[in-house]
């Protein structure tokens, strides 16, 4: 009840109509608002979004995809390809299977989405 009255106070009853989840699906008046809420702030194109220190791709309002973090994770020192590792024990091996190097194409994805949410912000300053 808590997020259908705050959706009615801040889009009104009519949107509040035209958006109300429906019983037969697992969506919550939360989802709704959360969803409603990042159109507005975003917009309604497909957009690469930084929300705290992860990426998403989002259309619509609708988060679309998980694209990662920037979190700090552990990263191993020796990003070489495997062939050119010496022999490693099965526990580093598998250690090395589930924390890869972040590549070249993941810096591109989150300069994007940096790029895009300090552009966002830009044009917020500039509408009077």
């Amino acid at each position: 009840m808590l997020w259908s009255k705050l959706f009615r106070e801040r889009w009104g009853n009519d949107q509040a109509a035209f958006y109300a989840p429906n019983p037969l699906d697992s969506r919550s008046w939360k989802d709704v608002y959360e969803t409603q809420d990042r159109g507005d702030r975003v917009g309604l194109g497909l957009k690469i979004i930084r929300e705290g220190g992860d990426y998403f791709l989002v259309h619509q309002g609708h988060i679309q995809r998980y694209l990662g973090s920037r979190r700090k994770r552990k990263v191993m020192k020796d990003c070489r390809p495997s062939s050119s590792k010496p022999e490693l024990t099965a526990e580093e091996d598998t250690l090395n299977a589930e924390e890869p190097c972040r590549g070249i194409l993941d810096k591109i994805l989150f300069f994007l989405g940096d790029l895009e949410a300090a552009s966002a912000d830009a044009k917020r300053g500039r509408v009077l």
